[in-house]
């Protein structure tokens, strides 16, 4: 055997037996699949809630409002003397925004963690978290948008569902508040009630109307949410699992090619291939010029999405009121949804019991 070979041998070796975690992936990831899905509690008046910062900076005057308004529904709300730290476009250093997610994780009066906002960071800490802590603790966690990272990393490492909501400065935090559909499922997801067994996500008339494509119904687990955050972390260690899931897709300022692009190396990386349904959200056109590229409907935002979701030949619901935009229901992501196309609804179902 030459010396190339010996090379190959022993870096093969080093990779198995503990200098790479690629061949002990395959084993994690059948062992995480194992364990059931956990539910946080519900939160009832008297609750605490602690309000974090784990990607952009927060505007303190919104954070305000918002707190005000959790504070009138009978919470507690918790916060650190930092939290409105920044450091260029974040809020504070990547050490003291997974200190403080862990410390709301690990704090005994905390029952919800409450990021302020999105913007960009979540993915910078990842790798700092403790997730046998928040699966040991399970507690809501909430928001949209680059929270997207947060979210999909708990599913997949803690196992514990997450509630892809409307944000405190974008939500609660604004002037006029909660619009009172995307309130009513906030509340419902959050606290939950008489129709905890289940529910239906009821869209009258103002708010943004489904459109199936496909037929029957589907019943799985709901992951997903933002698509750029989404498209970042495939080949990593908190890419989304989407075997047998129903996917949850919504993104803002994207123009169609990009989108285009982000559903290929979805598809290329076999994500699409096993799902029961999606669901398709909000794509908020706030970008200027590439809307302009080619007027042909097969090449605009809802053209490029059929092109990808109607040949899968499952249930799929587009223009579903979630996402960028005021009429944004909240789902819970690694929760039991089902999609009836011939109805063109949503149903939240109970998590089975185990």
């Amino acid at each position: 055997m030459n010396g190339a070979s010996w090379w190959v041998l022993a870096l093969v070796a080093w990779t198995c037996w503990g200098g790479l975690p690629s061949c002990a992936e395959p084993a994690r990831e059948v062992e995480l699949a194992d364990r059931p899905m956990l539910e946080p509690p519900r939160l009832k008046p008297g609750d605490t809630i602690m309000f974090v910062a784990p990607a952009g900076d927060l505007d303190k005057k919104k954070m305000m409002v918002a707190k005000g308004r959790l504070e009138a529904r009978g919470y507690q709300v918790k916060m650190r003397d930092d939290l409105f730290a920044e450091e260029g476009y974040l809020a504070g250093s990547d050490q003291r925004r997974a200190e403080e997610l862990m410390q709301a994780f690990n704090d005994p009066e905390v029952q919800a963690v409450f990021p302020g906002t999105g913007g960009y960071g979540t993915m910078r800490i990842l790798d700092q978290l403790d997730y046998e802590v928040i699966r040991a603790k399970p507690k809501i966690l909430i928001g949209f948008s680059d929270i997207t990272g947060l979210h999909l990393a708990i599913n997949r490492h803690a196992r514990v569902i997450t509630y892809h909501t409307p944000s405190p400065m974008w939500g609660l935090g604004n002037d006029e508040g909660l619009t009172p559909f995307s309130e009513r499922w906030y509340w419902q997801a959050l606290e939950g009630g008489a129709m905890a067994e289940g529910y239906v996500i009821e869209t009258p008339a103002e708010v943004p109307q489904p459109v199936a494509l496909g037929k029957g119904v589907s019943r799985g687990r709901l992951t997903g949410g933002n698509l750029s955050l989404i498209a970042a972390l495939e080949g990593t260690a908190y890419a989304i699992d989407t075997r047998d899931a129903i996917l949850l897709l919504e993104d803002t300022r994207e123009a169609p090619y990009r989108i285009d692009r982000m559903l290929r190396q979805l598809q290329l990386n076999g994500k699409l291939a096993n799902l029961r349904g999606a669901v398709l959200g909000q794509f908020t056109k706030d970008y200027d010029r590439e809307d302009k590229m080619t007027e042909d409907p097969r090449y605009l935002t809802n053209g490029v999405l059929r092109q990808y979701f109607e040949p899968l030949g499952v249930p799929v619901l587009m223009n579903f009121p979630v996402g960028h935009h005021k009429m944004n229901a909240s789902l819970p992501l690694g929760g039991q949804v089902e999609i009836d196309a011939d109805a063109a609804t949503l149903r939240v179902l109970s998590l089975p019991q185990h």
